[in-house]
């Protein structure tokens, strides 16, 4: 059942934020027209126009020629002062095989009879009492999710790591499980970082991360954050450790990052890797050196020239980031962060700003479609009664779930939700005919601006709240996305 919500103290403003919205959007036209909303002066603060993104890479140790194709994941988080307001700013590219549905779904705070059982992707677990409202963007065939947040202004994000403790195919927690769950049960970062720890030695972590009948089977690493700081998490099976960040930049790339610079770990951490023969016991503890495979696959050695180009960016603009630097690193083709590979692309992306200022509320943009670099990012809020963006939803099969039966997916099912969809023709349609795909192209980023400019407005105090009209912010975005595409 839901639980009932208490009011945050800037939900007692009150005022007609969709009023605000259509009056810009409504001067957007479909792609067939050649109307266009007026870009107009960028406005300075918090989702003021960077400078323009260059990949820089001298004094980086990137292998340039022949670089594999990326097949993973990004995370990024800029806290104060390296971003233009006292904000957090969360950002994340899901990258997944290609063909592969994201959705964007919501779920209500809910609580629950003691003793309950849970069921993720594959096992059970036992549920809280309590869980939190999240919102997710997730593979549509799974439980868990790739990336999301929470009613209290915790993010997650999480990448795939291979390191030397050995991959089980034994069904167990998957990473994205650990995500939701984190979210779910975590009012603070350091409160989910402690959820997901707590399962993760408790049930291990495995199966398959693909929807597909051959094993693609990984470990994980986390970003969280929330309003005052940020965790960085990475596990090696069972084991983990963790770092606290509460200033600057941070961001992670399907690798370990962790060193000597501990928060905290597994009790038995140092313990395993001696008796393995990882480490002598000597001298400090490096948990990258320790746990980092001698021989990468391609994959991580493509996350090395990633993670690089993502740092070196997120240096250049600090002091000065916004939500819209995070959006323009996630566009970037050339460093691979953007991925557009023949097996894998970006199929879902995420930025999030969490104001330190506890009366203020958390924005979370969200695409909810592949490509960034030709996506639309939408805006979240919660509030009480959010209305289900049904049309960013997929469908459900139930029993008939080919990821319920065993032998797992045996036969493949249509996950594709409306957005999705239309999405798709939008981009067939940027592919084949130059002057209307930047027609398409530019309306799509009229209407994400308009999105951006009020979300702005709305932190800095220039138009008050209307409960009604944030309950239906993000299904309104998206209904207006689908039109434009029609």
């Amino acid at each position: 059942m839901a639980c009932p919500r208490s009011a945050s103290p800037w939900q007692d403003r009150a005022a007609p934020l969709r009023a605000r919205l259509s009056t810009g959007l409504s001067s957007c036209s479909g792609f067939g027209s050649s109307g266009h909303v007026s870009q107009g002066e960028v406005l300075p603060g918090l989702f003021c126009q960077p400078p323009g993104l260059e990949l820089l890479r001298s004094g980086c140790d990137m292998a340039e020629q022949n670089r594999p194709a990326p097949s993973s994941c990004d995370c990024f988080v800029a806290l104060p002062p390296a971003t233009a307001s006292r904000a957090v700013i969360f950002g994340k590219n899901s990258d997944r095989p290609r063909e592969e549905v994201q959705e964007v779904i919501y779920f209500p705070a809910a609580t629950y009879t003691r003793g309950e059982k849970l069921q993720c992707t594959y096992i059970e677990v036992e549920q809280a009492e309590r869980t939190h409202a999240v919102i997710l963007s997730r593979p549509a065939w799974l439980w868990g999710a790739e990336m999301g947040a929470n009613e209290h202004g915790v993010c997650i994000g999480n990448e795939g790591l291979w390191t030397k403790e050995p991959l089980g195919e034994e069904e167990a927690l998957l990473g994205m499980d650990l995500v939701r769950l984190g979210l779910e049960r975590g009012s603070s970062a350091q409160e989910a970082l402690q959820a997901i720890t707590a399962l993760l030695e408790r049930y291990g972590q495995g199966g398959s991360c693909k929807e597909e009948p051959t094993p693609f089977v990984y470990h994980n690493s986390f970003l969280l954050a929330d309003r005052t700081e940020a965790w960085v998490l990475e596990t090696a099976g069972r084991y983990w450790a963790a770092q606290r960040i509460r200033e600057g930049t941070r961001n992670i790339s399907n690798q370990l990052s962790i060193g000597t610079d501990i928060t905290a770990e597994h009790l038995g951490l140092r313990r395993h890797a001696q008796g393995q023969g990882c480490w002598s016991g000597d001298g400090e503890f490096d948990f990258s050196k320790v746990f980092s495979l001698i021989h990468q696959p391609v994959r991580m050695e493509a996350a090395k020239a990633r993670y690089c180009a993502g740092q070196k960016m997120l240096q250049q603009h600090a002091g000065s980031i916004t939500a819209e630097t995070i959006m323009d690193i996630l566009r970037d083709k050339a460093s691979g962060i953007c991925v557009d590979s023949e097996g894998f692309r970006t199929t879902g992306s995420m930025v999030s700003i969490l104001p330190q200022d506890p009366t203020s509320p958390c924005v979370h943009f969200f695409t909810a479609t592949p490509d960034p670099s030709r996506s639309v990012f939408k805006p979240f809020v919660f509030v009480a009664n959010v209305t289900p963006a049904l049309k960013a939803t997929s469908p459900s099969f139930g029993d008939e779930d080919p990821v319920r039966k065993v032998p797992r997916f045996q036969s493949r099912v249509d996950r594709r939700h409306q957005l999705y969809r239309a999405h798709q023709a939008a981009l067939e349609l940027m592919e084949t005919s130059q002057e209307q795909g930047q027609k398409l192209q530019q309306t799509m980023r009229d209407l994400e601006r308009q999105g951006l400019e009020a979300m702005k407005e709305m932190l800095a105090g220039g138009i008050t709240l209307d409960l009604e009209e944030l309950a239906d912010l993000f299904f309104d975005c998206v209904d207006t996305e689908i039109k434009f595409y029609k």
